[in-house]
């Protein structure tokens, strides 16, 4: 099975991350590895609950481990402070200590809600993230970004926090919807984007989500080492690190004005990507062509390329100023260069000014 080892050695800070098929079949064995406490809690929710806790639980409690299992709502509008109480309370009822685990089980909103709770709960308690959605295993879970949001904006309160070990089985992926696949494909395309015109090469090649899953072992590999190279160069997200929020200024922005509802994060990326692209092509900071090569393949894997309502583009501009990469009257902005190259331009929100119809004006 693949094996990546993320370090940071200012820190000591060392995992492994593993993805092999039928992983969640011996998540016991794996976890004995590194964990030599007495109790687990569980932290899911509801789908992932009814999907694979149940078993996973059997395997943990036939290894003689306690285990606790906490099941959340599913969905972004779990990822908030209001949720942080039942499980700080749930996990103070079942006596956690430092010396126990947090197993986090399901996908990006589980994994955030859980390593913020985990890092914070006694000031610190040691995790494991068992990521379930695409969008999970080839991002979220990799490089330690812990965190909730805020009304105001998306993931506006967090810490940077490790888990001790990332176990990925890509046959869970079997279970999500197409909606939630596609999901995740927003980020791989955003891999392809800005550091591997190889990869965005190969999915212009995928026509289909069953073919997808014919390269998946090799996507989600290419995916997390991207990110491990990128992330052990810079953990605190100060400088090369920027370049993998492609997209996601606009995006985040998306989901935290329609209140985490109408558009999902992959979606809101895939509609950020595009409308970065346009802005830079125009200003001729993108090799022209790029947009297009980008919308093609965004088409061609069912994600949205604008949004539906173009008169509620000039909306999404108060909550750019509140994005966590806006210091001191400066935004910093990740532009193609064209595509499988990226740069981080430093500028002021004047560059949404064409903004109001999608970058195209």
């Amino acid at each position: 099975m693949p094996v990546l080892t993320v370090k940071f050695p200012s820190q000591e800070v060392r995992y492994e991350l593993k993805i092999e098929k039928g992983l969640l079949n011996h998540v016991s064995h794996e976890v004995k590895n590194v964990f030599t406490g007495a109790k687990i809690a569980i932290v899911t929710d509801e789908t992932v609950y009814a999907l694979y806790a149940k078993s996973i639980i059997k395997d943990l409690e036939a290894a003689d481990y306690k285990v606790q299992c906490i099941v959340l709502p599913p969905g972004e509008q779990t990822k908030t402070f209001d949720s942080l109480p039942h499980i700080y309370s749930a996990l103070a009822d079942f006596g956690l200590t430092r010396s126990d685990l947090i197993i986090a089980l399901g996908g990006g909103v589980i994994g955030d809600i859980t390593g913020f709770a985990a890092s914070s709960y006694l000031r610190g308690i040691s995790f494991v993230q068992i990521p379930t959605t695409l969008l999970a295993q080839v991002d979220s879970s990799v490089g330690g970004k812990v965190g909730v949001d805020l009304p105001e904006g998306k993931n506006l309160v967090g810490a940077f926090y490790h888990p001790l070990l990332v176990l990925i089985d890509p046959l869970v992926l079997e279970t999500l919807t197409d909606s939630a696949f596609a999901d995740g494909m927003a980020e791989v395309i955003k891999y392809g984007c800005i550091k591997d015109l190889n990869l965005f090469h190969r999915l212009t090649e995928l026509s289909s989500r069953k073919e997808v899953m014919q390269h998946i072992d090799w996507i989600i590999e290419t995916c997390c080492t991207i990110k491990q190279v990128i992330v052990q160069t810079d953990e605190k997200d100060l400088g090369e690190r920027m370049i993998l929020n492609f997209g996601h200024t606009l995006g985040h922005a998306i989901e935290a004005y329609y209140q985490y509802e109408k558009y999902t994060h992959g979606q809101g990326v895939a509609i950020g990507m595009v409308a970065i692209s346009r802005i830079a092509e125009s200003k001729q900071m993108t090799t022209d062509g790029t947009t297009d090569q980008l919308i093609t393949l965004l088409q061609q894997h069912r994600l949205p390329i604008a949004l539906e309502d173009l008169e509620d583009y000039p909306k999404l501009l108060p909550y750019i100023k509140k994005d966590k990469k806006n210091s001191g009257g400066s935004l910093s902005v990740i532009v193609l260069v064209d595509v499988g190259r990226a740069t981080l331009h430093q500028t002021t929100l004047s560059f949404f000014d064409s903004l109001d119809t999608g970058g195209t004006a």
